[in-house]
């Protein structure tokens, strides 16, 4: 039910409500949008911004709900919590138990660990935090999360416990005058938004404080509609949103910097959307009230819920890209589903007097919720249930040693800098050259082969690393503040020993939505101080652990064996011109061949996860490209 007429908090017009079908049809433009990134339809690159537009209407539908309950003198945190149980419970506890019962059987018992935890965060609406503290929304280990998709979801509830009451006592104490607090609300979690864009991209992905101008977007509107009396203005606007969000869904990419800034052309474009058929029609509104668009708004909400553990589960058990043949049956299962569930599961539990459940749902709700947050302790209580699986390996032999020399030349969490030490970090002392590895993990994974070979090397390798920090002077990052003195203490490292030479190694992709201007920055800086400067490129990362890619593939036979990676191409390239002036190496043209690399040497596994090298991956990868190794027979091939 949508409100309609000048519907300033207090009056009441905001009691009047009736159905409209446009929002309806919004709905399933936001949700095919989604769906068909997912899927990867030719041309649908952005795709993802159907999460903006389903904030936008939620924030409209809410408040005009809200609005209702207050000026009418109904208004209850209990029934307002109520119908939200009855809305969105059902449906998501249904996909709950799906996904628990799928992975239980199919996953492996490390991936149902990881299954195991982001079920419990889902179920207790702070899904969006744990994605963002152990995943990114465009990282090839997202592609195996069945409920990465809730991260949305738990935005949503995060902001339905505090909305009611922020209404009722900005209503309360202001009366009809708290359009300013909505407004200040919305600009400030937009600067938050665009400021955290470079330096918190994950947490700005996730996050409410930087998402929640979306939804009060659409609130404000329905707080303080705009009345588009003329017609002319009506079809300007609802064309000027659905270009908007046309403009988003095919031109953006993984590679845009996001929300921040380019979330305005979508929620805009709601927005207008929205607008234009609040008093009277428009071209756009009669166009989203078409009835195939309206029927597929209807089950727009199970459609969401089930369309990405379906992909997950078709490219887990692929470990691969779905072809273009099951991408048809992903969509039409999909579809199936979600026309079931919403015929006997949303639909009837909506209702209190013909539906599955009368009288109060809340408690039950809440108390099935506690259910499956038993199911997930389960899984982690369990360590993913290892029983399952008794060959499975979780872990390579190597894994639990030391390799990297963690927390005095790898550092990790809130690190002391003083930690780092000179004698322990020099990893390599054959001669009087000093050359200083800088850089993340992916920087630290040579540092094995370096020490197993510090013989054959003619120089002093030193580690100096840390922890999700790529070596850029100008990186900062939210969620690793310690980076920017990490990174800039290395200056300090280089001038006090007489560094002569850096290598600069990282997992570039990253950065890619920063961009690499940083990198160029960094390496001019190093040439300015008179060092030599070599950057070894991004390395292979595939779509899965090795370990789970390895237990699957077992079947291809014993040797070497390859598998396609999950890196962009042309990335290498990138960062080879980013790094114009510095020693440029390319591990992805000496590890593989046409994006296909071995991930196993004989009776040794290469990698020790998606991408960090294991012991002797790391020896090999030191072999074949690291700079000044002079290990014999290999021919270091490197670009400048």
């Amino acid at each position: 039910m949508i409100c309609t007429g000048s519907c300033y908090l207090g009056e009441s017009a905001c009691a009047e409500m009736y159905y409209r079908p446009d929002i309806d049809g919004l709905r399933a433009i936001a949700v095919l949008s989604v769906l068909f990134f997912h899927c990867q339809v030719p041309g649908v690159t952005g795709g993802f911004v159907g999460v903006d537009i389903f904030f936008v209407i939620s924030g409209y539908v809410i408040t005009l709900a809200l609005l209702r309950d207050i000026v009418e003198g109904k208004f209850s945190i209990r029934q307002f919590y109520e119908r939200r149980v009855r809305r969105i419970f059902p449906a998501l506890i249904l996909t709950f138990a799906i996904c628990w019962a799928l992975a239980f059987v199919f996953f492996l018992p490390i991936d149902f660990l990881d299954f195991s935890r982001s079920l419990i965060a889902s179920a207790a609406s702070v899904a969006n935090i744990y994605f963002w503290k152990f995943s990114g929304y465009f990282d090839p280990s997202a592609l195996l999360r069945p409920l990465l998709h809730t991260w949305s979801l738990s935005v949503e509830e995060q902001y339905y416990l505090l909305m009611p009451a922020t209404m009722w006592l900005c209503h309360k104490y202001l009366g009809s005058r708290f359009f300013p607090v909505l407004l200040i609300g919305a600009v400030l979690s937009f600067a938050l938004s665009v400021a955290s864009t470079a330096i918190a991209p994950t947490a700005n992905f996730f996050l409410l404080p930087t998402r929640a101008w979306e939804l009060l977007l659409g609130c404000l509107l329905a707080v303080r509609p705009i009345d588009l009396k003329s017609q002319a203005v009506r079809e300007c606007v609802g064309l000027l949103g659905l270009s908007l969000i046309a403009f988003a869904v095919f031109t953006y990419s993984s590679a845009t910097p996001f929300p921040g800034v380019s979330a305005l052309a979508p929620c805009l474009g709601a927005f207008f959307v929205i607008c234009s058929g609040t008093n009277g029609s428009s071209i756009a509104s009669r166009f989203l009230s078409w009835r195939p668009i309206v029927a597929v708004g209807l089950i727009s909400y199970s459609l969401y819920l089930f369309h990405w553990p379906l992909i997950v589960f078709v490219r887990y058990a692929t470990l691969r890209d779905p072809t273009a043949l099951e991408i048809t049956g992903i969509i039409a299962a999909t579809f199936a589903l979600a026309a079931f569930s919403w015929k006997f599961i949303e639909q009837p539990f909506r209702t209190r007097q013909n539906g599955y459940v009368k009288g109060k749902l809340l408690p039950r709700g809440l108390a099935a919720m506690a259910a499956v947050m038993v199911f997930g302790y389960f899984g982690v209580a369990t360590g993913g249930a290892q029983w399952r699986f008794p060959p499975f390996p979780e872990t390579l032999d190597d894994a639990q040693e030391n390799l990297w020399k963690t927390n005095t030349c790898f550092l990790t969490g809130d690190y002391d800098l003083r930690a780092w030490n000179l004698p322990e970090c020099t990893r390599a002392a054959g001669g009087p050259r000093k050359i200083l590895l800088w850089g993340d993990s992916f920087a630290a994974h040579y540092t094995p082969g370096l020490a197993a070979e510090s013989s054959a090397i003619p120089a002093q390798i030193i580690q100096y690393t840390a922890a999700g920090c790529p070596p850029i002077l100008s990186y900062y990052s939210y969620a690793r503040p310690n980076c920017q003195a990490f990174n800039a203490n290395a200056l300090n490292v280089i001038r006090e020993n007489k560094i002569d030479t850096v290598i600069l190694s990282s997992r570039w992709r990253d950065l890619q939505q920063r961009g690499f201007a940083g990198l160029t920055d960094t390496v001019n800086r190093l040439k300015e101080m008179g060092v030599d400067v070599w950057v070894i490129g991004q390395s292979p990362e595939f779509p899965a652990n090795i370990s789970l890619i390895d237990y699957k593939n077992r079947s291809a036979g014993p040797g070497s064996q390859s598998w396609p990676i999950a890196v962009e191409p042309g990335l290498n390239e990138e960062i080879r011109e980013a790094s114009a002036g510095a020693h440029f190496i390319d591990p992805l043209k000496l590890l593989c061949d046409n994006r296909m690399c071995p991930y196993r040497d004989g009776e040794h596994l290469l990698y020790a996860d998606f991408g960090h090298f294991s012991k002797y991956g790391s020896l090999r990868a030191v072999e074949s490209y690291f700079p000044f190794a002079q290990i014999p027979p290999r021919k270091q091939k490197v670009e400048k």
